[in-house]
Formats: structure tokens, C-alpha cells, sequence
């Protein structure tokens, strides 16, 4: 595989000055014409062998660009904030909205690769990871994204060639770390790695394209020619937006079993008010002693609210919220993606805010959303709300899987005390803001949102992140059983 790249290319400088200004011109127009469409971002992700120049290469191939117009992400060690988060966290925070490009020195498969080289992690996890890093490339496929994967290789003599004459000159000897010469020592078996992860992660929306880096000027036209011909590509295949995507027809219930984890709860739990103020007082205690406790620290977590609308969602945010340190927690409403999150992929505006160790972040609807207002709606097509399953519970297992303890509540009350709640939000003035044209609008869908809420639930209620299901026809009740459910997860984890 890598061999075909070790043939010695080379490219003289008469023939580099003629190629390189229609080349030049051909880039800035087609980065002007992504800006202008902005119907998809690029990632340009650059791999290779020790040596191979990587950051001279592209950094020439990004003075040909508009720098206004592109991104890079080199920080090769995590920060500390990015430690106490899954690993992906830090990658997504990068991507590049819509019209946009972005350089990745530092990415994805670079902390896999070298723990499976140094023989830290077992093959079995190594192909794990490589799993996991195939879906996420997947997703950004699907979202729109155009994916370059680039990797510069070298034979091992002109690796050896390359680091003598760095270490040679004072002024590029710094470049030359221990690692380097730890990869020269074991070429062979880095090379094995490489090939082997290029084998298992090209793919038809995300393909390697190897190239000889034994000539910078011929590597660096062949990159831009590279990035050229794949945005040009898809610039032209690029498709007209469509117009509101048709409502999606959940299936008939006619002669089926109705009953679903939803219609079958017991609505009719009540605590009497007395009981219910001294449980209130016992389990708000309990829980601000699990976060302060010292093996909290090293912890964070998640609280996922969703429900029938009325069901109370924001009372028991309340509860929660009021057990805390204000530092210690964030509340996030979420609403319609504003235009800095529509122009990414969907699950971005989630990963951004996953809290760091010793915090709190308490999400008042959620990633869900995709399976049911835009799948209801018809806010999206079909294709992208039920691929939503799959990347949601990947999104979930990273999270559970990084140490992050994760509650998701369902918050479930009848047809007709929904109704009871509207009204009482319209008579009474302080509660008018809480009912909208959009409740009744909603409400009309009444059992297309309870269908595709029980499809959820059946659909992404894993080992790692189950749902809890909560009767809120009754809200004293309700509260106490959100309380009851976090802290009993909190003690099982402790």
C-alpha cells in the first residue's frame, strides 16, 4: 500500500513556477465559490511519517488559500480543560462551519495510533477505536462534510535523509525531536501501523490519499491538486436546496398492539403535600453531599430533561438545580439552532457544552430533538432522523465511556391534563409566558410525538444510558422521583 508511494517523484522548479498560478487561481475561486454556497465545510486531515514534512507542505499549500477562510488545529498535547472531557470533545469543538475549511495536524488518529505502535492499548481495543473513529467520519459524511484524508509518506532512506539534514543545519535541528528517532529506529513496525489503520479507515466518504513526500515541491502541488479536485468535485454535484422536507407518516397503529413503554405507565402516583416537603428537603440534601464529595471531583454530570410539553420539565430543573452551588451548574435551554450551529453538524452544539470535572450541565430538551419536533415537523428528512439513533447512543457511550455519569429523564402526563395545564397557563398572568402558538400547534400532533417518543425510547435506551421513565401527572411525585433517580446513580457510580 504505502510502497506505491515510495517511488521518488520528483518535480523540477521550471515545472513547479508553471503549474503553480493557474493552480493558485483555481484554489482561491472554488474557496470563494464554498464560501458564497456555504452548503458544506472541508476537513483537510494531513497524517505521514516522521520527516515528511507535513507542516511545510501544507503551510506553502495554505498561503496559496484566503486565510480568512481557513482553520487550522495543531495542538498536538490536550489542554487540561480538554483532559477532562471525551476524547472527541476537543475535535468537535474544531469543526468548521458550512462554507469553510479546516486543517487538522493534530486529529483523531493520532493518540490510537501511537498508543497501538508503543503497544499501550491491545489490538482488540486498537480496532475498538477504529471503529468508533469510522462511525464519527461516517456522520460528518452524511452532515455534508467533505473529508480529505492525506498522509505523507517516505521510504525509510529518504526518512533517514531528511532528519541527517535537518539535525545537520542549527536553524532546523530543533525539529528534529526523540520521537522522530525512535520512528527512524522502528520504521518498519510504524509503517505497519500506518498501513494498517489507512486499511481499516479508507472508505469511499473518507478515502486516504498517499502521497510521495520525498520532493516538498512535488508533494505540495499534489496536495493542492488533491484539495482542488475533491472541492471542485463536489461543488458541482452540489444540489439545489430543497424546500420544508415532507412531514414523515409514522406507522398506522391499525391492527398492531397499541400499547407502548408510554401508554402503559401509572399516571395516577400522588404524594401528599407533607410527605412531599420533607422527601423534598431529604433528597436535595443528599444530593448536594454526592457533588461535593471528593469522588465527585474527578466526575461530571450530565441531565437530560425531555417530555410531553407541560409535563413540568422546568419545576424539576428547579428541585435539581436548587441542591447546587451556583458554579457548580448550567442550565441549557434548547431551542432552535441559531446560525452558527445550523452550519455544523447537528450533535455539535451538544458536544460543546459537555462540563468538565465537578460540573453540572442540566439540558432542558436535547439532542433528542432530531428524533421528534424535526421528525414530526418535518424538519428533516427521513434519511437524518434515523441515522440520529445510531450517532446519538455514540454520542451517549463516549460520554458514559469518558466517566461522565449521564440521567435522562422522560417526563410523561396524559392527553387530557396537558390540556388542563394549557389553559391554566393562559388564565393565570404569571404563567403566560409559558404557553405559545407552537404548545397548540404541538398539541394537535398529540400522537404522532407519543409514537416517535416510544420509538426513541425503545431505540436508545442502552446498558450505558437508559431512560427513566417519570410519571408527571402529578408533579410532587414527579420531582421527588428525579431527585431519588440522580442521587441512587450518583451512589452507584460512587
Amino acid at each position: 500500500m504505502l510502497e506505491s508511494a515510495e517511488i521518488g517523484h520528483k518535480l523540477g522548479k521550471a515545472a513547479y513556477d508553471r503549474a503553480l498560478p493557474a493552480l493558485r487561481v483555481s484554489l482561491i475561486d472554488s474557496q470563494y465559490e464554498l464560501a458564497k454556497t456555504a452548503g458544506f465545510s472541508v476537513i483537510i486531515l494531513v497524517a505521514g511519517m516522521a520527516g515528511a514534512g507535513r507542516s511545510r507542505a501544507m503551510n506553502r499549500v495554505a498561503s496559496w488559500l484566503d486565510a480568512r477562510l481557513l482553520e487550522t488545529y495543531a495542538r498536538f498535547s490536550p489542554t487540561e480543560e480538554e483532559r477532562e472531557r471525551p476524547t472527541m470533545w476537543r475535535f468537535w469543538r474544531a469543526l468548521p462551519p458550512k462554507g469553510r475549511a479546516a486543517v487538522f495536524f493534530d486529529h483523531w488518529y493520532r493518540e490510537p495510533v501511537v498508543r497501538h505502535y508503543l503497544g499501550r492499548i491491545s489490538d482488540a481495543d486498537f480496532e475498538k477505536r477504529v471503529g468508533e473513529i469510522n462511525r464519527f467520519e461516517k456522520m460528518l459524511a452524511e452532515e455534508g462534510v467533505l473529508l480529505l484524508k492525506l498522509n505523507l509518506h517516505l521510504s525509510r532512506g529518504q526518512q533517514r535523509k531528511r532528519l541527517k539534514k535537518l539535525e545537520g543545519d542549527p536553524a532546523t535541528s530543533w525539529r528534529v525531536t526523540e520521537w522522530d528517532r525512535l520512528l527512524l529506529k522502528h520504521y518498519e513496525g510504524a509503517k505497519h501501523v500506518l498501513e494498517e489503520t489507512i486499511r481499516l479507515t479508507s472508505y469511499g466518504h473518507a478515502p486516504w490519499t498517499i502521497i510521495d513526500a520525498a520532493d516538498q515541491r512535488y508533494s505540495s502541488i499534489t496536495i493542492g491538486r488533491t484539495i482542488l479536485e475533491a472541492l471542485t468535485g463536489r461543488l458541482r454535484r452540489a444540489a439545489p436546496k430543497l424546500a420544508k422536507t415532507p412531514k414523515a407518516k409514522l406507522p398506522s397503529p391499525v391492527d398492531i398492539d397499541p400499547r407502548t413503554v408510554l401508554s402503559t405507565l401509572d399516571l395516577t402516583q400522588k404524594l401528599g403535600e407533607r410527605e412531599y416537603e420533607r422527601l423534598l428537603e431529604q433528597w436535595q440534601g443528599r444530593f448536594a453531599t454526592l457533588i461535593r464529595s471528593k469522588k465527585f471531583r474527578r466526575r461530571a454530570l450530565v441531565i437530560a430533561f425531555e417530555g410531553s410539553d407541560a409535563a413540568g420539565k422546568g419545576g424539576s430543573i428547579r428541585r435539581v438545580a436548587q441542591a447546587l452551588d451556583i458554579s457548580q451548574v448550567r442550565i441549557l435551554p434548547i431551542a432552535k439552532p441559531t446560525d452558527e450551529e445550523a452550519a455544523r453538524p447537528y450533535l455539535w452544539r451538544f458536544w460543546r457544552h459537555v462540563p468538565g470535572h465537578g460540573q453540572v450541565a442540566i439540558f432542558d430538551r436535547t439532542w433528542y430533538g432530531r428524533v421528534l419536533v424535526e421528525r414530526v415537523e418535518g424538519l428533516c428528512g427521513e434519511e437524518a432522523w434515523r441515522r440520529a439513533y445510531g450517532e446519538i447512543n455514540d454520542f451517549e457511550g463516549d460520554l458514559v465511556t469518558s466517566g461522565i455519569l449521564l440521567v435522562k429523564f422522560w417526563l410523561q402526563i396524559g392527553k387530557a391534563e396537558q390540556l388542563r395545564r394549557f389553559r391554566e397557563r393562559q388564565r393565570i398572568g404569571f404563567k403566560q409566558f409559558k404557553i405559545t402558538p407552537e404548545d397548540w400547534r404541538n398539541r394537535k400532533h398529540w400522537d404522532e410525538y407519543q409514537a416517535a417518543a416510544a420509538e426513541m425510547i425503545d431505540r436508545t435506551s442502552t446498558d450505558l444510558a437508559p431512560w427513566t421513565l417519570v410519571e408527571a401527572q402529578d408533579k410532587p411525585f414527579e420531582r421527588i422521583k428525579v431527585l431519588k433517580t440522580i442521587c441512587r446513580t450518583l451512589e452507584t457510580a460512587f
